[in-house]
């Protein structure tokens, strides 16, 4: 990611200050500008080294630090200040607060919550995290959930492409997540033969590291990360609906771009992982049991609060031979608008498939490719790429 957040910290104290700046330094979208050992120095290490945020621990001497806060608070209005404590009482918290700390982490910190914080910071010192692009607002991160209707509606497929789409953009860190635990395959549609699946990951999750998680990823020639689903299927009982919310909580830190293939039985993880999302992508047919099950999708995640307001409905092989119900029969039935539709292109999306490369490499102008592309740009908030041969009805955006 070139969109690193420069950090300064402060803590007279090697005890505390060590495993701070070893957490920092696992971080790939972190670089640790300045690191201090004085309260009464660290105002002159600000000035010299101008960093995105500051992390002032306060135990060294609570009076001293928080002073530090309100000088900097004072020269620096714009700068974002971490406080932490292991006091976290609700006095303490109070303190930094009002002497200008814009976040506040209890001693010792937590991985997790720290990389929370730390987006917190960013966002809240560049406003809106996203901008503006030919028009189109161009976001900078997203989480994604891809799911099917049913069997066989094409998921896996869409989900392997968009991501690949997506990693072409140098800008974006992506990672494809296979969350098909008993039958993914998102590893055969890329030809990669992975050396960790997500078992590997969940048996360590106990020490669990930016750099032990991307290494259990593996690369694809398109610049796509996987982590694949566990090879043994008696593995699958040691992937914890809690463990991927560490997993899910750590790759954010480390790729702008998550997706994730789910599986069609909504197991926990699938629930943790929709929940995580900013989108969910439900994949549908022109058919009648795809549609009914839509139906029964949305009217089950409206009942949990915003999770029905993510759902974006993709119409996937538009245009098929043996499709007797009409676009827009189907909107009317599912009562919410189909986000985008994808033309019918079974031979092609089922070379690729075989040969296990993308529709970028595959057929990169065919035009299931192209509408697949112009999804990816719509969620990332570019301008909609304009396929070369558009057919009337088979592409749309809303």
């Amino acid at each position: 990611m070139k969109d690193v957040q420069r950090i300064a910290i402060v803590d007279p104290s090697d005890i505390t200050r060590e495993p701070l700046r070893n957490l920092l330094l696992g971080v790939e979208s972190v670089w640790l500008e300045a690191e201090c050992s004085r309260y009464e120095f660290f105002i002159d290490v600000a000035r010299q080294s101008c960093p995105d945020a500051v992390v002032i621990t306060l135990d060294a001497d609570h009076h001293k630090a928080l002073q530090l806060i309100q000088q900097l608070s004072a020269e620096f209005p714009h700068m974002p200040i971490l406080a932490v404590s292991a006091r976290g009482d609700g006095q303490s918290i109070l303190q930094a607060l009002r002497a200008g700390a814009k976040e506040f982490l209890t001693a010792p910190v937590v991985l997790e919550e720290l990389l929370l914080a730390l987006q917190r910071l960013r966002a809240n010192r560049g406003g809106d995290t996203s901008n503006t692009m030919n028009g189109a607002t161009r976001s900078e991160s997203l989480v994604a959930s891809v799911v099917g209707s049913k069997g066989g509606v094409g998921c896996t497929s869409i989900a392997v492409n968009l991501s690949v789409d997506m990693a072409q953009d140098t800008n974006y860190n992506v990672a494809l997540v296979d969350l098909d635990l008993a039958l993914g395959d998102a590893d055969v549609a890329l030809d990669l033969i992975p050396d960790y699946t997500l078992a590997d990951v969940a048996m360590n999750v106990d020490r669990l590291d930016m750099q032990f998680l991307r290494r259990s990823l593996c690369k694809h020639d398109s610049g796509l990360s996987l982590l694949p689903h566990p090879v043994q299927m008696e593995d699958i009982a040691l992937i914890q609906d809690e463990h991927l919310g560490r997993v899910v909580g750590l790759l954010r830190a480390s790729y702008s771009h998550l997706v994730f293939d789910l599986s069609k039985r909504f197991a926990p993880t699938d629930w943790t992982a929709m929940r995580m999302s900013d989108v969910v992508i439900l994949v549908a047919q022109l058919e009648l049991t795809s549609i009914r099950n839509v139906v029964r999708i949305l009217h089950t995640m409206d009942k949990e609060d915003g999770l029905g307001d993510k759902v974006k409905v993709v119409m996937n092989r538009v245009g098929a031979d043996d499709s007797d119900i009409t676009l827009e029969k189907a909107q009317e039935t599912i009562g919410k608008p189909i986000y985008w539709q994808v033309p019918n292109d079974y031979h092609v999306m089922l070379e690729a498939r075989n040969t296990g490369v993308p529709l970028l490499t595959h057929a990169p102008n065919s035009d299931v490719h192209q509408s697949i592309l112009g999804l990816a740009n719509a969620l990332c908030g570019k301008a909609p790429t304009e396929p070369k041969k558009q057919r009337r009805g088979f592409f749309s955006f809303s």
